[in-house]
């Protein structure tokens, strides 16, 4: 009997440091600020944190999100970087501050972000 609890007690043990280890990146998001200068830099599945500052005219499942650091700047001389955004599911409001988890594709007129997951965490009144 003892053996069938040691061996179940190794066995949760292992699941429970399988699980850890998969999961040790669920948590990070990166902001616009620091993939801005250079998406290319960033392969694979990532998470992007920043504000919906606006839509696509062209195309409505794309939106332009923003640093959330950049509600500060009240002049217009910020040098704002938009990253965008493709998800075709409901789009957030503009002012929402989202989490966006999916990758950068390059196209012949840059790269975007293609959300497999967006979530909105809070909504900021800007705008007019």
């Amino acid at each position: 009997m003892k053996k069938y609890a040691l061996i179940a007690v190794v066995i949760l043990i292992g699941a429970a440091i399988a699980f850890g280890v998969a999961n040790k990146d669920a948590g990070k998001s990166l902001n616009v600020n620091d993939i801005g200068p250079d998406p290319s830099a960033f392969t694979g599945t990532i998470t992007i944190t920043g504000i919906n500052a606006g839509v696509s005219p062209y195309d409505n499942s794309v939106i332009g999100i923003m640093d959330v650091k950049e509600l500060q700047c009240k002049s217009a001389n910020c040098n704002r970087i938009y990253i965008p955004v493709k998800y075709p599911e409901q789009q957030p409001k503009v002012g929402d501050e989202i989490k966006a988890t999916g990758a950068f594709h390059k196209f012949p007129t840059g790269y975007m972000f293609i959300a497999q997951k967006l979530k909105v965490v809070k909504n900021h009144k800007i705008g007019g």
